[in-house]
């Protein structure tokens, strides 16, 4: 899904060298109050660009604040597969479609214009759940022939955003992975992961599991604005805690790097993570595909006026002069000296307070397939 996102970018019709031209589209602050997006323009493959306008009829102080809805989503296969060169796994699961946690800068909401929805607001707020997902991946993991590697969560939406409190769709996929000794390696940003330490510990205790919890900034205002239904930096350093105390192997991602926003906190955050535990460390630059680029715009303007042009001007020295490099290799840490040196202060950083010393290798050797609930049983099992 990710690499169509980018293979994808030079041909919709997204212009850069149109792109600080940005039309004034943005929602009331009352109707989006708590939420990431300031607009809600419409998505790319839509055949109308739909825009709230007010007439001078007041009517716009009518409409209601934007308000969660989940639906439920029936789906054939829930592992996704992909081929990308440049990332340490080759499938994935996404229990939920959007996220409520309304992160600006979250590469995944482009997927929204895929559901006729817009990458802006309806992505924090129209969300799809797939309740049946553990029983997917049962029949998946059974299938004659499947072979058995790390299955990635939180890669496109995170598995641990609000709505999971009540849909449990992630814990009860932990259960099935967990019954068939198969290596899942986790990314978040909630601190809800810690709910489910009894099932990671289990598995992390036979070599297959690991946590990565996304820490952005130490900064609680900017956290706030940034993501504002996330985990506050506090919680999450302490999630880092109760995992490395439950000896469940955790790490820390520095993600996304936003040229000066939040680089100056690089050391600060993994000087927290390595105390509370973390062992391992990571990072991504700030990516702007698609929709990502007006929407983050949008969001700076409003947010940091002061600062828009400077940030802009290094995230496009980062890719050549272009808003986003979908190039492999590339497209995650960027290239020039800027992103250079962005890489050597986080070596530096990182060779210091000794992450990545050793990295956490899952085991695979432990997998049992699940049993069909129509195959027969062995009579001569013990």
């Amino acid at each position: 899904m990710d690499q169509r996102l980018d293979d994808t970018y030079e041909n919709h019709g997204f212009s850069e060298e149109a792109s600080d031209g940005i039309l004034d589209t943005a929602v009331d602050s009352e109707r989006r109050r708590g939420r990431g997006a300031t607009s809600n323009s419409s998505g790319r493959f839509e055949p109308q660009a739909k825009v709230v306008f007010d007439d001078g009829w007041q009517s716009l102080e009518e409409l209601p604040p934007f308000k969660t809805v989940v639906t439920e989503e029936k789906t054939r296969k829930i592992i996704t597969r992909n081929e990308s060169p440049d990332i340490g796994f080759d499938r994935s699961i996404n229990p939920y479609r959007g996220c409520e946690h309304g992160c600006i800068y979250c590469f995944a909401r482009p997927t929204h214009a895929y559901q006729g929805l817009s990458p802006g607001l309806d992505f924090e707020s129209k969300l799809f759940v797939k309740p049946d997902a553990h029983e997917l991946l049962a029949r998946e993991l059974a299938a004659p022939g499947y072979q058995c590697k790390m299955i990635a969560m939180g890669t496109n939406t995170d598995p641990y955003q609000p709505i999971e409190r009540q849909w449990k769709v992630t814990r009860r996929i932990l259960e099935v992975l967990r019954e068939a000794n198969h290596p899942v390696g986790i990314v978040t940003k909630s601190a809800l992961v810690t709910r489910d330490l009894d099932i990671l510990s289990d598995m992390a205790s036979k070599g297959l599991a690991k946590v990565a919890v996304s820490i952005t900034t130490l900064d609680p205002q900017l956290a706030r604005a940034m993501e504002p239904r996330a985990s506050t930096p506090p919680k999450r350093l302490q999630a880092i805690r109760s995992l490395a105390q439950a000896g469940i192997p955790a790490a820390v991602m520095v993600a996304p790097i936003i040229p000066a926003l939040n680089d100056a906190e690089i050391e600060r955050i993994l000087d927290s993570a390595a105390d509370a535990g973390a062992t391992e460390a990571g990072y991504v630059m700030l990516r702007m595909p698609l929709e990502i680029k007006d929407l983050f715009r949008e969001w700076l303007r409003e947010h940091f006026p002061d600062k828009y042009r400077h940030v802009i001007a290094l995230v496009r020295d980062l890719h050549g002069g272009r808003d986003y490099d979908a190039t492999f290799g590339k497209r995650q840490v960027g290239s020039g000296p800027y992103a250079w040196s962005i890489g050597r202060r986080f070596e530096l950083a990182c060779r210091r307070l000794n992450l990545n010393k050793r990295r956490q290798r899952l085991v695979t050797t432990l997998f049992t397939p699940p049993v069909k609930k129509k195959d027969q049983l062995d009579l001569f099992a013990a």
